[in-house]
């Protein structure tokens, strides 16, 4: 019993023709992204060191691109459904060895295809699963609650009344959310402080002016 021809598979496809390299070569790099949602695919090939991993990237790229402008498919929903190489012409080439004798060179050529489809429902559940549990709390919420807590401790700190409206985080909180402040990248408290000493410590224009113009006017008695 034979299954469902290569040409009679469901989904959208993309396929690259006369790729100068071999249909083995291919398929290793094939391999490793089949089944994988197009997303988790194209980060998969990006740090792939195969040479046939740039020309898989394309052809992905081109089914993601086919599935979204021509069947109206959303790239969120799409995985690798089937991917496969097969070969191509061969082209004949010649070197020449002792004795008059020569040895055959193939230069080999490989078709690449690539078939995106819908994700099925337990897979788009378990990707849905997988980005909740990789997604961090709503960006906003936690920096309108890290900006209250921070004006609260500032105001506290210089003894001024915090605002009856402000609602503080409590330590579990406040380490949660100067945490995930460091990963984004946004300044600590250590870091501002680091910076308004630096700040007050150099002098400005005006400092150096009247340096300047003291100086000058001791160097004008003594003369």
């Amino acid at each position: 019993m034979t299954g469902t021809k290569t040409n009679e598979r469901p989904g959208t496809r993309a396929q690259v023709r006369h790729v100068r390299m071999s249909a083995t070569k291919a398929r290793e790099v094939l391999d490793i992204i089949r089944g994988l949602p197009v997303a988790e695919a194209a980060a998969v090939l990006q740090f792939t060191e195969r040479g046939a991993s740039v020309v898989v990237a394309k052809c992905l790229a081109s089914a993601i691109a086919n599935a979204r402008h021509n069947d109206e498919l959303d790239e969120d929903i799409l995985y690798v459904s089937a991917c496969y190489a097969d070969e191509g012409p061969t082209l004949k080439r010649w070197r020449p060895r002792a004795r008059g004798r020569a040895t055959r060179i193939r230069k080999r050529m490989c078709h690449i295809t690539i078939i995106v489809s819908p994700m099925p429902a337990e897979m788009a559940a378990q990707v849905e699963a997988k980005r909740a549990q990789h997604a961090p709390v709503a960006a906003g919420r936690r920096g309108r609650r890290a900006a209250e807590s921070r004006r609260a401790r500032v105001a506290r700190s210089r003894g001024e009344e915090v605002a009856p409206g402000t609602t503080e985080a409590t330590e579990a909180e406040v380490e949660e959310i100067e945490d995930a402040e460091v990963e984004v990248g946004e300044p600590t408290d250590e870091m501002v402080e680091e910076a308004e000493e630096a700040a007050e410590e150099t002098p400005t224009d005006d400092d150096e002016n009247d340096v300047t113009d003291a100086d000058d006017s001791a160097e004008n008695e003594e003369e």
